[in-house]
């Protein structure tokens, strides 16, 4: 069979068309809250259990779908959850109230967590270490792009077919990418279309580490490395889970705008996103090859220049145009998307092929933590003292993250450790 040349760049393309499709769906509910809170009757704290009801089956989530996914192969494992997490968002359909909303967001959040852990097994698989963080940039790309494709096609669904409707197409979707991908995917070793040149790079391009421990589980959830990315995505996640969830209520309710306003500017942060998640991706190596920088620290490097950029939203409330609100939380989902396709990165570039999906969930499970606690906050204090001083905490948070990754990842890279058991 004929061999396919950048087997590697095709296999991440389809990684990230699957994330794109896991986006649109979870997107969906914070696109239509204007709507869902009116002919729901849902107020806004309300509205933040819907949306604490996905965090929490997504939380709890990860680390499972990262050890299904570690057990029974990422050919299985991705595809199965697709399927499931498609069936949960056509369900959404059938909500008669705030309470059943959330019971179906709640079943999505489980089915869903599986996307980051098996998209890092996949870079982990088929790159060499010089190119994960390209490669991590691309799939995470999908993340921005589901949530910039979201706001219009949702709300072209919702005024043409009902909000209804809206959630039963954008659920359908993963159905179609779960057969491609099972279909299609096939790990480097057993894929018919890798060339053997190909096949080299990915191998000689990895790090070997030494063998993993009988008990890889305990040994993650206790090593230094795995804090080193945990803390940091902790801090960094609520400022996603604010821009996913909360961007159109926030435009709506403080900035006034309608339904059509909103899907005019509401997909301007995820396409600033998207670059900052592939621009950061190209940083890391751009700092190794004209700065010197060694691997693990040119990450750490492009996470710190997040941070300091995301003062930027920090400052939304203090600005009078919405228009230079929706400029500010530009810079936001450029700067998180860098911090959040680096620190991913670190994931392949300190724990072993066959760690890389636990060690992402059980890092996205802290991440997510810190996401619920603060939609929880935003729920309950929102009507009461105004977005403006919630936005802030933001920059404070990744400021913080950052520090504490430099603090912490030191000594922890693959190789170090190689050295340190020869």
């Amino acid at each position: 069979m004929k061999t396919i040349k950048g087997l590697r760049w095709w296999i991440i393309v389809l990684v990230c068309l699957g994330t794109i499709m896991n986006y649109v769906a979870r997107n969906s509910l914070g696109v239509l809250a204007p709507e869902l809170k009116h002919v729901l009757n849902m107020s806004t704290q309300q509205y933040s259990y819907v949306v604490g009801a996905f965090q929490i089956g997504y939380t709890l989530m990860q680390p499972v779908c990262g050890i299904i996914v570690d057990l029974i192969g990422l050919r299985l494992g991705f595809a199965l959850f697709a399927a499931l997490w498609s069936a949960s968002g056509v369900m959404h359909g059938f909500a008669t109230g705030w309470m059943s909303l959330g019971a179906m967001r709640g079943l999505l959040g489980l089915f869903e967590a599986a996307a980051i852990p098996s998209g890092m097994k996949a870079v982990a698989e088929w790159f060499p270490d010089k190119e994960k963080s390209v490669a991590v940039g691309y799939f995470n790309a999908g993340t921005s792009l589901g949530a910039l494709i979201a706001p219009p096609f949702v709300i072209f669904l919702s005024l043409r077919l009902g909000w209804q409707s809206a959630f039963m197409v954008t659920g359908a979707l993963g159905f179609v990418w779960a057969a491609l991908w099972y279909a299609l995917y096939r790990s480097p070793a057993k894929h018919s279309r890798i060339s053997g040149d190909e096949l080299a790079l990915i191998k000689d391009g990895q790090t070997q580490a030494p063998p993993a421990s009988k008990r890889p589980v305990r040994d993650i959830l206790t090593s230094r490395r795995f804090w080193a990315i945990a803390l940091p995505r902790f801090f960094a996640e609520p400022a996603w889970q604010t821009f996913s969830f909360w961007i159109p209520l926030y435009l709506a309710t403080e900035r006034h705008m309608d339904l059509k306003q909103i899907a005019i500017f509401a997909w301007l942060p995820f396409l600033a996103a998207d670059l900052g998640g592939i621009l950061g991706g190209y940083l890391s190596p751009f700092l190794m090859k004209h700065f010197r920088i060694p691997l693990v620290w040119s990450r750490v490097a492009g996470v710190v220049l997040g941070a300091f950029m995301m003062i930027g939203p920090a400052c939304i409330g203090l600005v009078a145009s919405p228009y230079t609100a929706i400029a500010l939380f530009c810079v936001g989902g450029f700067a998180h998307q860098m911090i959040s396709a680096l620190v991913n990165t670190l994931s392949a570039d300190v724990f072993d092929p066959d760690e890389v999906a636990t060690a992402s969930g059980f890092g996205g499970m802290a991440a997510w933590t810190g996401g619920l606690g603060f939609s929880l906050v935003v729920g309950a204090l929102a009507d009461r003292v105004g977005f403006g001083p919630l936005f802030a905490c933001l920059g404070a948070f990744d400021l913080i993250g950052a520090t504490l990754l430099i603090l912490l990842i030191r000594g922890q890279t693959r190789q170090e450790r190689a050295l340190s058991a020869a």
